[in-house]
């Protein structure tokens, strides 16, 4: 189809990630063969009878919605100059609070983990707080061991930024990598990255080894990162720069769920003397 072929040339033209390229593709694809309609005959209606098929008859969660809504809006608005989305509203997004692991839960992951690499995977996020994806991408040219700083390459919002490295994590990068050749990615196999599927599956199959009562992803051990440094007083925008968020209302969200910070609050039960 003519029209997919000039929203496709689009994504390129702007540089998006091929990640983005497929969701929008996909969800737009999707979105034609459920209406059976040309995109140019599309209505506003089309539009709100599939979002509402996605989220009452497919039990999509509003992220996912808002994804494929997302998605609509830059082919039709973006890329034909189409304007039916004034009457459309994105469906709330839960306010679900970040799985947060204490520090014996990590330190049962790590020692659920046998295998030398998937161990120093689990370290490093933890000890980075990057983004998976971030993560399996990294090289070893991007990393200064002797000044324990690290650097992503074009991380999320196409933006380069530092992190630290703990002394502890980058002696042990130096005791994995000792009599092994050089390699291009830290977490590599056959001179290529892993894949984030991989590098979950790794931090999940862990968290099950170690017995741990939570759903744990690799996001949970950046969200253990934010906490644990809040927790122990680190600014709270000195925060939001190693996570690369670009909203401090982002990191803010890691204030709600620091156990420490509120077990410090007393209740007013305990000033009554009773």
């Amino acid at each position: 189809m003519e029209e997919l072929k000039k929203l496709e040339a689009e994504i390129k033209l702007r540089g998006f990630s091929r990640k983005t390229l497929d969701a929008y593709m996909h969800h737009n694809e999707k979105f034609l063969a459920f209406v059976k309609k040309q995109p140019s005959e599309v209505t506003e209606d089309d539009v709100k009878l599939f979002l509402g098929h996605l989220m009452s008859d497919r039990g999509q969660r509003p992220a996912s919605v808002n994804l494929t809504l997302s998605s609509l809006k830059f082919f039709y608005a973006e890329v034909l100059k189409k304007d039916i989305f004034t009457g459309i509203k994105p469906p709330k997004s839960e306010k679900k609070l970040p799985t947060v692991l204490n520090k014996d839960e990590i330190k049962a992951m790590l020692d659920a983990a046998k295998n030398p690499k998937h161990r120093l995977l689990i370290e490093f996020l933890y000890a980075s707080g990057l983004r998976v994806s971030e993560c399996v991408s990294i090289k070893m040219v991007d990393l200064d061991l002797t000044q324990g700083l690290g650097t992503v390459r074009l991380g999320k919002g196409k933006k380069d930024r530092q992190f630290i490295l703990s002394s502890t994590l980058a002696e042990h990068i130096k005791q994995y990598l000792q009599d092994k050749p050089p390699v291009e990615y830290l977490f590599g196999n056959n001179g290529k990255a892993i894949s984030v599927r991989q590098a979950q599956k790794i931090v999940k199959k862990a968290a099950s080894i170690a017995g741990l009562n939570k759903r744990v992803f690799c996001h949970a051990l950046r969200s253990s990162f934010a906490t644990h440094l809040l927790e122990s007083g680190t600014d709270i925008r000195m925060i939001q720069e190693l996570l690369g968020h670009s909203s401090l209302t982002t990191t803010q969200r890691y204030t709600k769920v620091s156990t420490e910070q509120l077990k410090k609050i007393k209740s007013p039960l305990d000033s009554l003397g009773a």
